[in-house]
């Protein structure tokens, strides 16, 4: 079997269950990223152990597994990051609110930066990778968030300090120091939008970086903002991540709160994704 032959027979196979443009595009990640094979039209051997490779990695994608979780990497902000079920895949959403800040904060050089439930590091990584003098911390949950997380640091050359922290126990905030940015993309799903949620993430992603229960869906909100308020410097800024369907209600926290300049933002698809406030005198 060659290259090409290996490649098609993905392509061929992916269509039972994706659409052209889906199926090939994971076929190319799988190729460029498993195989470092770019060209896909080569004629040389496809060996018996790459083979066995691809049918194993063909079942886990017709099974509806994320192509990120079948080849381990993703790339966000132009950086390669390790991915498993234990963080959430990056989304493009997320480049746009790192870019967010480092547009805002281009002149500042030493800026201490905090990313509350930092999963796969992405945040962080990827602003200490634009701006190395930022000094960087990420806060997550889950052990095993942190391992992958300080994997990406390493693999991409930059020192962020990972901390396991529950930023919901609020018996633990007096030992923390202030910060002069503060970032979140919290879980927000509402437990009974479950069934709304497409198969793929449900089986794949972790549920504790997506959702919240249904009494209170915004309760990580509300809390980063409590800690923000003590936890920000004078006219520090705190940048959430949001839904469309919740940012207003996100907006009113930050406004009962006595933040100030609350600015929304849209995202690449119009929807109203970001929204950022200065801590004023408190």
């Amino acid at each position: 079997m060659t290259i090409e032959t290996a490649h098609r027979d993905l392509v061929t196979a992916l269509l039972s269950e994706f659409g052209e443009g889906e199926a090939r595009q994971m076929a190319r990640i799988v190729f460029e990223d498993v195989f470092s094979i770019t060209n896909f039209l080569r004629k040389e051997p496809f060996t018996e152990s790459q083979l066995k490779k691809l049918e194993m990695i063909q079942t886990r994608l017709l099974a509806h597994e994320p192509v990120q979780y079948v080849v381990g990497i993703t790339y966000f902000f132009g950086l390669k990051f390790k991915v498993s079920p234990a963080v959430l895949i990056p989304r493009p959403e997320t480049e746009e609110l790192v870019d967010w800040i480092l547009t805002d904060h281009s002149r500042k050089k030493k800026v201490d930066v905090l990313d509350i439930g930092t999963g796969s590091g992405c945040i962080p990584v990827s602003l200490k990778a634009e701006a190395p003098d930022y000094r960087v911390t990420g806060f997550d949950v889950s052990p095993e968030a942190l391992v992958v997380a300080g994997e990406n640091a390493r693999k991409n050359g930059v020192e962020v300090d990972f901390q396991l922290f529950d930023i919901l126990n609020k018996t633990n905030w007096d030992t923390l120091s202030k910060y002069e940015i503060i970032v979140s993309n919290p879980p927000y799903i509402p437990l009974r939008e479950k069934k709304l949620m497409a198969d793929n993430v449900l089986k794949h992603e972790p549920g504790i970086a997506l959702f919240v229960a249904d009494e209170d869906p915004l309760l990580f909100y509300r809390t980063i903002i409590e800690f923000a308020k003590t936890h920000l410097v004078e006219d520090g800024w705190l940048y959430f991540e949001t839904n469309e369907y919740n940012i207003t209600e996100v907006e009113e926290l930050f406004v009962k709160a006595g933040f100030l300049d609350i600015e929304k933002r849209k995202d690449l698809q119009g929807k109203e994704r970001m929204v950022k406030a200065r801590c004023g005198a408190g």
